[in-house]
């Protein structure tokens, strides 16, 4: 791979750039970062999708025609994995039937060699003004809406650039992912980004508060509604007017309030347990749940009409052991930050120990991690935090990380198994699908110890 013709860090958006022609390549390094911007500059789509997955930038430009993948398979991968992220094709005159289909598939737009200077600017600039990141400045200067989301995955880049753009809507959101992924601070992030900013910003666990309560938290009661109601008690939609109100844990909300819930959302007022009249609620929903909520439709526990009222857009938060280039950044956040609190001089962890950090397996994810590093903080009498307490404080094994060698061995086998359990141990078929030659195919299995007769529909019958 050639390394990307990286510009030094500008105020400006980052974009990455694309083109086969080294001249035209530095051409346009050299107009956009006097335009302002941050420039990675590549050669081809292989080393593209290399740099997208050390850094997302906020706008591709590529040329339609590159060595192998060209533009518009480029463009389809980047679809992919950054569906928000948008592309500009730039293309000769015998592939502009290419590049307007390309459009119509979801391209922002395209220009003809040899284009206009400003025409390309402009472009850009139109591109960016509907770009969720396009606010941001370079690495590590966050806006204001996300500066307490610590991380550098491209994963978490495109969470947070869908983010923005559902912030500047009202539209009811729904964020998955696991226990600890930190779902309410993305949610709080939500809020910061929108119009409703200075407004509240509720959060309320539905699984950690009784259903007899819940109903009374959420919407309210009335002096005497039910024994020991002795004041009227406003219910968090009205405390929550105007702003936002995070529903966590959705998915354990009883099925008697979910009715309810639904009436409020689709009247858009609240009544409060025994009262006689209504009051209108403006209310920005944002739900989380770490549950299938699908599958618990299937089983009769969640409503349906309920469920695509909140699921308006969905975002999904990654687990921690899938952003393992933002673990080392966490685990020192953290530390700064507990060291204040513990009153303790800490410098650091130990290699070893950063290493113990990086590849443990996180079933807790960030919370875990948070949890480990103040226990860490807590007991740490160096300034330098060693591996014993690393490993005193997991309490569970990390994850086999493989060589090379011995990763590309696994992967061979496991394919190799794949595509004989799919065709019932028949060699020819098996061959044909990995795209090999039968007599190759039985040397390969031959390596990894396999025979058909272990995949035969009737094997062992």
């Amino acid at each position: 791979m050639s390394p990307p013709l990286n510009t030094p860090p500008a105020p400006g958006p980052h974009l990455l750039v694309v083109d086969d022609d080294a001249d035209m390549l530095r051409l346009l390094t050299i107009r956009l970062t006097a335009a302002g911007y941050r420039v990675s500059a590549v050669r081809s789509a292989e080393d593209a999708l290399t740099q997208l997955s050390i850094e997302r930038p906020q706008l591709v430009l590529s040329d339609v025609r590159l060595p192998g993948r060209d533009g518009l398979a480029l463009f389809d991968d980047i679809r992919t994995q950054h569906p928000s992220l948008p592309v500009i094709l730039l293309t000769a005159h015998g592939t502009i039937p290419d590049a307007v289909q390309a459009t119509e598939r979801g391209v922002f737009s395209y220009l003809t060699k040899p284009f206009d200077g400003k025409a390309l600017l402009d472009k850009i600039a139109q591109a960016l003004s509907l770009s969720a990141l396009s606010q941001s400045s370079r690495p590590g200067s966050p806006p204001a809406w996300q500066d307490q989301i610590i991380s550098r995955s491209s994963r978490m880049a495109e969470v947070l650039a869908e983010a923005h753009m559902v912030a500047q809507s009202d539209a009811s959101v729904l964020l998955r992912g696991e226990s600890g992924t930190g779902k309410e601070l993305l949610a709080r992030a939500i809020h910061q980004a929108g119009t409703r900013a200075k407004k509240p910003f509720i959060a309320v666990n539905c699984g950690a508060i009784p259903e007899a309560l819940l109903e009374s938290e959420l919407f309210g009661h009335v002096r005497g509604a039910f024994t020991g109601a002795v004041s009227n008690h406003i219910g968090l939609f009205q405390t929550a007017d105007g702003g936002t109100l995070l529903l966590d844990e959705i998915g354990d909300m009883p099925s008697a309030l979910q009715v309810k819930l639904l009436r409020v959302l689709q009247e858009r007022t609240v009544r409060p347990l025994g009262a006689s009249q209504s009051t209108p609620v403006d209310v920005r929903i944002i739900s989380a749940t770490h549950r299938d909520l699908d599958q618990a439709m299937a089983e009769g526990q969640f409503r349906a009409d309920l469920y695509y009222r909140l699921n308006v857009v969905t975002l999904t938060l990654p687990p921690l052991s899938e952003r393992r280039e933002d673990i080392a950044l966490l685990a020192n956040h953290f530390l700064v930050k507990l060291a204040s609190k513990y009153n303790k001089r800490l410098s650091g962890f130990a290699p070893e120990a950063l290493i113990a950090l990086t590849t443990a397996a996180w079933p807790g994810n960030v919370r875990q991690l948070y949890n480990v590093v103040e226990q860490v903080c807590a007991l740490s009498t160096t300034p330098l935090v060693p591996l014993t307490l690393v490993q005193r404080a997991l309490r569970s094994p990390s994850v086999e990380v493989l060589s090379f060698a011995e990763a590309k061995q696994r992967f061979e086998r496991d394919y190799l198994v794949g595509l004989l359990k799919l065709t019932d141990g028949n060699v020819a078929d098996a061959a044909q699908l990995a795209d090999r030659n039968r007599t190759e195919f039985y040397r390969l299995m031959q390596k990894h110890g396999l025979t058909p007769g272990l995949f035969k529909a009737d094997h062992g019958a």
